[in-house]
């Protein structure tokens, strides 16, 4: 049931929304540059990679060394629009559709996070990871990884048609409200370390 409703949003979320993601795509190219499409490899369903698709909401602008620059100063204020009305995740329709994605579950994050969960924080692949889900109704950004973690096991442990709905509606309200879009002190979100030392640079961590 919830792979049906998932491509039935996806179908029509694509179908009903193309003038707009044709529109965001041509700006994200005005604005931007090429390629308009940010393209990641995320762990996905048991933690198996797929390709992520989204908006790219940053300049590619680098450092006398080629290495990039920061988050702050490559992400431009129409970026930041573009994040906080989630624009830039209307591509994740094409992954919903495919397959590789839900409408609701954990988010996708880096590949090069896998190592550094817990058991515990490991189940969060236990489902298709979401456009969005339950840490992103509840904080977003504003959460620390261990608070989203547990609540994307907990979403694992408690997930229904019921609960999807209402993370949905949710969704609508924080995406209209603008709420906990970036973490206090960042442009985005701090890498993720676990229990490691270095900390691991992401441009689009989300």
């Amino acid at each position: 049931m919830k792979r049906l409703i998932d491509i039935i949003i996806s179908g029509l979320g694509l179908l009903l929304l193309s003038p707009v993601i044709m529109v965001t795509y041509f700006l994200v190219r005005r604005f931007l540059g090429r390629p308009a499409f940010f393209r990641q490899v995320r762990p996905g369903f048991e933690g198996r990679p797929f390709e992520m698709l989204k908006f790219r909401t940053m300049l590619d602008a680098v450092d006398s060394t080629g290495a990039p620059l920061p988050d702050s100063e490559r992400l431009t204020s129409f970026g930041r629009f573009l994040r906080a009305s989630s624009l830039d995740e209307l591509p994740g329709l094409i992954n919903v559709l495919k397959g590789d994605m839900s409408i609701v579950g954990p988010r996708p994050l880096l590949m090069a996070y896998l190592p550094l969960y817990s058991a515990e924080q490991s189940r969060r692949h236990s489902v298709r990871p979401g456009v969005t889900g339950l840490a992103q109704v509840s904080g977003r950004n504003a959460l620390s990884w261990e608070e989203k973690f547990k609540l994307d096991v907990w979403y694992v442990d408690n997930q229904s048609i019921l609960l999807d709905l209402r993370i949905i509606i949710l969704t609508f309200k924080k995406v209209f409200l603008r709420e906990g879009i970036s973490q206090e002190g960042q442009a985005t979100m701090e890498a993720f370390t676990g229990s490691a030392d270095n900390a691991i640079t992401d441009g689009e961590k989300r």
